[in-house]
């Protein structure tokens, strides 16, 4: 075995999550096409990342050696894993030894989930964020009493399955808040698998092609002998069934209406000045009915600027009133030029994956995961 199979190593997304949630310093030398690495990143609060296409490699990594810092941890990034393993390998021979490659690539960093502990609930129990890291997505689980139910499940159904066996819960109920644009799904599967049920705003449902059960306000969502209470809230703007989630009277999970920095765009499904008014309504007079200490769950962020302690994407409601841009708009011109103006580009795919979530199309495991690379882009703007 040469020196360099010896020393060459790779991190896995796990490892690599860890290490940004803890703040550690990275540099990350990401070998992927220009246009792939403007569209869509690893960020960090300590990460630091340059790109230099692999082919500009292929004959040697001289040009990059001065651009690396000294005595600071390297990762190599591409898209799949035998790229950055190419290139980090050169990196060892020339003696930078401190250097990894991301194990599976980007793929793998799309589809790591982090589960990170909200809070407790009153009658026993807690809730669980699951960050999606490398997308921004983020998915909820609220177990009582043996219980569970998650809300905007991701793809990635395991995750799900073997933390609430983990956890010595059954899981009762999968919910998703709207009809997603941006990801696949997995709440639908999960159910099949589970014998759950699976919840839906009839409103989004319009062209579904399978059995659901009406998410709606005077629907009574319970999960654990407790009684924990999932209160929807009809909440229309992002689409026109959104419904948000109020838990255990403290937690209001609010799909893609409002963010921790942003709010909802209203244009996913092409009817951006039919939805502009819900939105504006639901933000602005049925939100404001709520109590400003709930804490705001959103089931999206934009950047790793939004990750607070171990991970976390929470706000106070009172406070996003205060600081969030997206709700300080009191103009009505203003606030629909905002919204419907000058927005991020559409998420990738998104028609097909609407269509996966209506049950309209079946792709294949690997052609969801093409459907899903990139960020989220559910929000008017990043900031």
């Amino acid at each position: 075995m040469s020196a360099n199979q010896v020393l060459l190593r790779g991190m896995t997304a796990a490892e690599l999550t860890k290490k940004i949630l803890g703040n550690e310093p990275l540099f990350v030398l990401d070998v992927r096409n220009e246009s792939d690495f403007n569209d869509w990143k690893i960020e960090g609060n300590q990460v630091q990342t340059i790109n230099v296409p692999y082919f500009e490699l292929l004959e040697g990594v001289d040009s990059v050696l001065d651009k690396i810092p000294a005595n600071q941890e390297v990762l190599v990034v591409c898209a799949k894993e035998g790229s950055s393993k190419f290139v980090a390998e050169q990196l060892i021979e020339q003696e930078i030894s401190t250097v990894s490659y991301l194990v599976g690539g980007m793929k793998s960093w799309s589809e790591h989930l982090e589960p990170v502990k909200i809070g407790d609930l009153k009658d026993g129990g807690s809730i669980y964020q699951f960050v999606r890291i490398g997308k921004g997505c983020l998915s909820y689980m609220v177990i009582s009493n043996g219980e569970a139910a998650i809300i905007d499940t991701l793809r990635m159904i395991d995750v799900f399955e073997n933390f609430a066996k983990d956890n010595n819960a059954i899981i009762k109920h999968t919910i998703d808040t709207h009809l997603h644009a941006d990801h696949i799904s997995g709440g639908r599967r999960l159910a099949e698998l589970t014998g759950a049920s699976y919840w839906l705003p009839p409103k989004d449902a319009d062209e579904v092609v399978f059995d659901y059960q009406n998410l709606e306000e005077n629907a009574d969502i319970m999960v654990g002998k407790t009684k924990i209470n999932i209160q929807p809230i009809y909440s229309p703007g992002h689409t026109i069934g959104s419904t948000s989630l109020i838990v255990d009277n403290q937690y209001l999970l609010s799909g893609d209406i409002l963010f921790v920095k942003s709010i909802g765009r209203p244009d996913l499904a092409g009817k951006a000045e039919d939805w502009v008014g819900d939105l504006r309504n639901t933000l602005y007079n049925r939100y404001k009915q709520l109590s400003d200490d709930l804490l705001v769950l959103p089931a999206h962020f934009g950047k790793s600027t939004e990750l607070g302690e171990g991970g976390k994407v929470v706000a106070r409601l009172g406070d996003l009133y205060r600081d969030n841009p997206g709700l300080n708009i009191q103009d009505e011109t203003q606030f629909r030029k905002a919204v419907t103006e000058n927005l991020p580009p559409q998420p990738n795919a998104y028609k097909e994956i609407r269509q996966t979530n209506m049950g309209k199309i079946t792709p294949s495991d690997e052609e969801q995961r093409e459907m899903e690379i990139g960020p989220n882009r559910c929000a008017i703007h990043d900031n």
